[in-house]
């Protein structure tokens, strides 16, 4: 039992209905929160060429689906390089240990999957400062249960705006697999894995606010 640790993640967990993290955000280095804006909501001027499966490729993609990518890419920087340092650091235990590795394999693999698509359009990887949050198992615990439903309502909120059906496609496989992992965590963490019957997204204006109140963003 001492591997799973009964965790209060309230207050980080509902960060879009009591403002925490936005608060935080008016806190955040201006220097580094420029630097996220703009790397996450590039726009490509003219067509691209993108590939997102093996075999498939997406000519005059629609600059508003690239930057969508783009911000997409940027979420996933993080969540990806939040776990690796988690699992390398080793201070995780037991089932804690088993899902930051599990989820680390997962989010490497869809940075690699929307790098591959967007090719030379992508943006490059932010510098993070986790803050000591990835060595304390209860810190990375309510960190990594903001960073799913984080990831899960960033997807959701996008999902209406892709023009192409093959970049919907793509961005429908991962949230599933975004939502799994939250389910995880909460189940993790003892709080409830689905607490409402449905459940809305979130604008990139949101989750952009969001993110950069954790003050993860340094660069």
């Amino acid at each position: 039992m001492n591997d799973r640790p009964k965790v209060d993640v309230t207050h980080l967990a509902s960060f879009d209905v009591d403002g925490a993290l936005r608060e935080a955000a008016d806190r955040v280095n201006h220097g580094s929160r420029r630097s996220f804006l703009r790397g996450s909501a590039v726009l490509v001027g003219g067509a691209a060429a993108v590939s997102l499966l093996p075999g498939v490729a997406l000519a005059a993609t629609a600059k508003s689906d690239v930057a969508i990518l783009n911000y997409a890419l940027t979420l996933e920087y993080l969540e990806a390089a939040f776990y690796n340092a988690a699992v390398e650091g080793g201070a995780l235990k037991g089932d804690v240990a088993k899902f930051a590795k599990i989820v680390a394999a997962h989010e490497n693999a869809h940075v690699a999957f929307l790098q591959k698509a967007l090719g030379s359009a992508a943006v490059k990887r932010p510098k993070f400062d986790f803050k000591g949050t990835t060595m304390s198992q209860p810190k990375f615990m309510a960190t990594a249960q903001v960073l799913e439903d984080t990831g899960v309502a960033a997807y959701l909120g996008q999902v209406g705006h892709i023009k192409s059906k093959q970049i919907l496609g793509a961005a429908g496989s991962i949230l599933p697999v975004e939502a799994r992992h939250a389910g995880w965590i909460r189940e993790l963490n003892h709080v409830s894995g689905a607490p409402s019957a449905f459940e809305g997204g979130k604008t990139k204006a949101q989750i952009l606010k969001a993110v950069t109140g954790t003050g993860f963003i340094v660069g």
